[in-house]
């Protein structure tokens, strides 16, 4: 029998999806992910005039957007966009740790200021890194609750048909 076919008189039922900590650990990994998306947005933005290179903050913009997409992907159970999430919030807390000081560098008098102060763009810059974190604990998680997992079961109100001797061999195998 096929992986993709269901027999007739079952539907897929997907075990994982229907508790309330699953449900709530989906929720709180796009959270997450769209919560530093608006911190990417929010530092590029507001340090767009200081920055060195143009290159960097369309960089920066992708990668917001990107986490956007894993946002939505992960809203539709998408768990394959997890382990890729904890890999690139890896990269950024190292980046986010790397960036701070030389915003706070910047606080100083004679040196023109962006959009943002200085200061509050360092304070967003270090405050990526908890939430960086956050995301590979949480998304790490999320993986190991293994959404994917489908069964076969009766169709609610009614009785699944005898097996033919087809699906039989199929189920004994």
């Amino acid at each position: 029998m096929e992986a993709t076919r269901v027999r007739p008189g079952y539907e897929v039922w997907r075990p994982n999806r229907e508790s309330a900590r699953n449900k709530a650990t989906k929720a709180l990994v796009a959270l997450v992910l769209l919560i530093s998306a608006a911190l990417i947005a929010i530092i590029v933005f507001g340090g767009w005039e200081r920055l060195q290179d143009t290159t960097m903050a369309v960089i920066a913009l992708a990668w917001a957007a990107l986490y956007v997409l894993f946002a939505y992907l992960v809203s539709r159970w998408s768990r394959g966009v997890l382990p890729v999430a904890a890999s690139l919030a890896v990269i950024l807390a190292i980046f986010a740790g790397v960036a701070a000081p030389a915003w706070f560098d910047r606080a100083k008098d004679g040196l023109s200021s962006p959009a943002l102060p200085e200061e509050m763009l360092g304070l967003l810059t270090l405050l990526l890194i908890p939430v960086q974190i956050m995301l590979i604990v949480i998304a790490m998680v999320a993986f190991n609750q293994e959404w994917h997992i489908e069964e076969e079961r009766p169709v609610e109100g009614g009785h699944a048909p005898p097996l033919d001797d087809e699906d039989a061999a199929a189920d004994s195998a």
